[in-house]
């Protein structure tokens, strides 16, 4: 007899254990879609805030002149930050990015002394762009022959990143409601295995809360449980791909971070609670014969 009791208290117990798995994958791929969909806009700002204007100077232009004349860039607002590139300069880089030398055609450096600038993100559009160009072309005529940006790509950055930012929204709204239906599944299921517990504890006087307490505070401790673990996982691959990826340092903010995880516990905690309690509301007003 105790043999049996013990055997039905094990078919009992709720599969804690693949509660605790199923929930945890669910709120790492939620965890992994919000910090996609908070750090879209820091990444596109720092993408836009890298696109280089360049101005090309006339010659050699005189010290007096050079000083007003990046008095003068620095004075504009739409400018991020600048930099004077002379023509050695110039043609490091130009052989940096994998050309080949002039010097075997060539007995002079044809790259003009130049400024190279960064504007602000919020001056990154093609129209903008276009304006500054003609402006310091015919404000700074005397030492500018012309200022060159890369139109086609300011184009298509603008484009790619509101249509990134528009699909990662979508997936987030769409994965919030999957998130909620299979965690409040996987707590149901879980609770299944509990529901003749549930009914016996009713039928001899149990107490509603008496018998939720337990349970209730069980699914607290999963929910916390999967919600670490998530973060957690989270945590990690966040980590690595940064290594790999430099760019991802750029945008990581502790704070953000620190938020994000913080909810993912709350919400981890919320829903589980939710859930069990649902499960066991329904158990108990459910007539015994309906339990098989």
């Amino acid at each position: 007899m105790a043999q049996s009791s013990k055997a039905a208290a094990r078919r009992g117990k709720p599969s804690y254990v693949m509660s605790i798995i199923g929930v945890t994958l669910v709120l790492f791929l939620l965890g992994l879609v919000g910090w996609l969909v908070i750090n879209a806009a820091k990444l596109g700002d720092y993408f836009r805030e890298n696109v280089e204007v360049k101005v090309h100077l006339r010659g050699d232009v005189p010290a007096k002149d050079s000083i007003a004349l990046m008095q003068y860039f620095a004075a504009q607002p739409y400018i991020k930050n600048y930099s004077f590139v002379n023509k050695e300069m110039a043609r490091q880089k130009y052989l940096s990015d994998g050309n080949e030398d002039w010097n075997k055609i060539l007995d002079y450096n044809p790259l003009p002394n130049s400024i190279y600038f960064n504007v602000k993100k919020e001056y990154v559009q093609v129209d903008t762009l276009e304006a500054i160009r003609k402006n310091i072309e015919q404000t700074q005529s005397a030492y500018v022959t012309d200022v060159q940006y890369p139109k086609e790509l300011v184009t298509n950055l603008n484009k790619n990143l509101r249509n990134i930012s528009l699909i990662l929204l979508v997936i987030a709204i769409i994965l919030a409601i999957v998130v909620i239906v299979l965690i409040d599944n996987t707590i149901r299921l879980a609770m299944f295995s509990n529901r003749f517990l549930i009914k016996t504890m009713q039928m001899v006087g149990a107490t509603r809360g008496f018998i939720a307490r337990p349970l209730n505070v069980r699914a607290i401790i999963n929910g916390a449980i999967s919600a670490v673990i998530a973060v957690t996982l989270i945590y990690i691959l966040i980590t690595i791909a940064g290594n790999l990826v430099p760019e991802i340092k750029v945008v990581h903010s502790t704070s953000t971070m620190l938020l994000l995880f913080f909810l993912l516990i709350i919400i981890g905690i919320t829903i589980t609670l939710f859930s069990t309690y649902r499960s066991v509301l329904k158990y108990l007003r459910m007539k015994l014969d309906e339990l098989y």
